[in-house]
């Protein structure tokens, strides 16, 4: 059963992050800073991959700051964080794909049905997940509404495709 969770799970979060991925590459640049509710383009992907990242941590504690964080900044601050460039993004977006193809590969019964490991998060590391995953939808749905609205050649559907399961 472990492992049928393992690979929907990451189906499913690669699919995600796939749908994120396609929103930041197609973004042009005159709409990078462009507004989305109280933020702005470039900070709520940021914001989406920092948090991603930091739930796919064991822990708080073990949640260790990258240096690509010295300059997009530390999204658990009560200041907004400035995020990074589109090419920086889409290379921070490849390290939490990794990060969270190790992560679900190492889980097991016991760590999944543990705590979540952020006293925030009063649930077990398996429902982070899903929370996290839910994160990560969230915010694309933003990202991906926008862009139809403000690129006329991105309200297609073919432009920002439905990805159902995996990375493609």
């Amino acid at each position: 059963m472990i492992e049928y969770l393992q690979q929907i799970l990451t189906g499913q979060f690669e699919a995600a992050l796939c749908m994120l991925n396609q929103c930041v590459a197609a973004c042009p640049p005159e709409h990078w800073e462009g507004k989305i509710a109280n933020d702005r383009f470039r900070h709520v992907s940021y914001h989406t991959l920092f948090f991603t990242d930091l739930y796919l941590s064991p822990g708080e504690q073990a949640f260790t700051l990258r240096d690509l964080h010295a300059r997009g900044g530390d999204e658990r601050g009560p200041t907004l964080s400035p995020g990074l460039s589109r090419e920086e993004t889409l290379g921070y977006l490849a390290i939490c794909r990794r990060k969270m193809i190790e992560t679900f590969a190492a889980e097991t019964p016991q760590s999944l049905q543990g705590p979540s490991g952020f006293p925030w998060l009063k649930f077990s590391r398996g429902e982070a997940h899903l929370y996290n995953l839910r994160h990560v939808q969230h915010h694309t749905g933003q990202l991906s509404a926008y862009l139809r609205r403000v690129e006329p050649a991105l309200s297609d559907r073919k432009a920002l495709p439905w990805v159902r399961t995996g990375w493609r």
